[in-house]
């Protein structure tokens, strides 16, 4: 059986070998170069409660469909780690009559920080701009407060900017916390290119669907869609109800989530540096149980 007390010594041996400065080829997207495959797992019961007591012996995983040899596991923890997010404010024309929920939900999401825990927050509309660097801070800066929605959406520059913003921070837990109404109208990133900015450094999107619900028909659908393809694709949560208990809720399991995943690591047997992408599931022994994690990742490129 694994050790999980050996953690601490591979977790810093990975940091060794993993370079943190993100790196950019042809088509932008953010790469990390590394040796092992790290995996944060969050693993539920039938009513939704956090699973605590699994062992290294519980879980499978596999890579392109294909079941990692349990010998090449060699990292496994469960742990309350402290974690590093983005915080993101739309900040679009079509958020008007929302931008004092987006704010509130923000201010929300920070007070659940712990001490040891920090948060930036960015706001986007026709560009990117950060509102306030990393810290434990448990309000938004001044700044935040003068934001007035404008401009176009550039939901997935935002969420690529965030991954690099990310990546050199030394937290093992990183997510990317979304607030919009999901309408990209001005990105030069793909959909595609910002999930795999976020899995290549390891970070998990939650999306907070801002959309009016008055709304309704094929416009909130459309909206909801893009946003909820962010959280699955990358082992997060899409939450639908912008407002109330429930989004205060949401946000305090965020955070309950984050310090309590599974930690995983492993040794790749494809060692080709072909930049492809490789496809990644976990599933436990014990029936019953629900499994979030990335769907995959991007290997290194020569």
């Amino acid at each position: 059986m694994l050790n999980s007390h050996r953690w601490p010594t591979l977790f810093f041996l990975f940091l060794l070998i993993s370079n943190p400065a993100i790196a950019q080829d042809d088509d932008d997207v953010v790469r990390v170069n590394t040796e092992l495959v790290v995996i944060n797992v969050t693993v539920t019961d039938s009513a939704g409660n956090y699973v605590r007591k699994l062992r290294a012996s519980d879980f499978k995983v596999f890579e392109d469909g294909k079941q990692v040899d349990p010998k090449l596991i060699v990292g496994f923890a469960l742990q309350e780690s402290p974690y590093a997010s983005v915080v993101l404010i739309d900040s679009s024309g079509s958020m008007e009559q929302r931008m004092i929920l987006a704010r509130s939900g923000a201010i929300r999401f920070l007070d659940g920080l712990r001490d040891e825990d920090v948060a930036a927050v960015y706001r986007f509309d026709s560009k990117v701009e950060r509102v306030q660097k990393f810290s434990g801070g448990r309000d938004l800066a001044p700044l935040a407060y003068g934001i007035r929605a404008k401009g176009m959406t550039t939901l997935n520059d935002a969420i690529v900017e965030a991954a690099q913003a990310l990546a050199s921070r030394p937290e093992k837990r990183k997510a990317i916390v979304v607030l919009s109404d999901g309408a990209d109208t001005f990105s030069k990133a793909s959909t595609t290119k910002a999930i795999e900015s976020a899995l290549e450094v390891g970070a998990s999107i939650y999306t907070v669907d801002m959309s009016s619900i008055e709304l309704g028909g094929p416009t909130r659908r459309q909206s909801a869609s893009s946003l909820k393809e962010f959280a699955e694709k990358t082992g997060g949560r899409f939450i639908t109800t912008p407002g109330g208990p429930e989004l205060r809720d949401a946000f305090k399991g965020i955070a309950e989530e984050l310090g309590q995943q599974y930690t995983l690591a492993y040794k790749p047997v494809n060692l080709a540096r072909d930049g492809k992408w490789r496809t990644l599931e976990v599933k436990v022994s014990k029936p019953d149980l629900q499994v979030r994690t990335r769907k995959g990742y991007r290997a290194p490129k020569r």
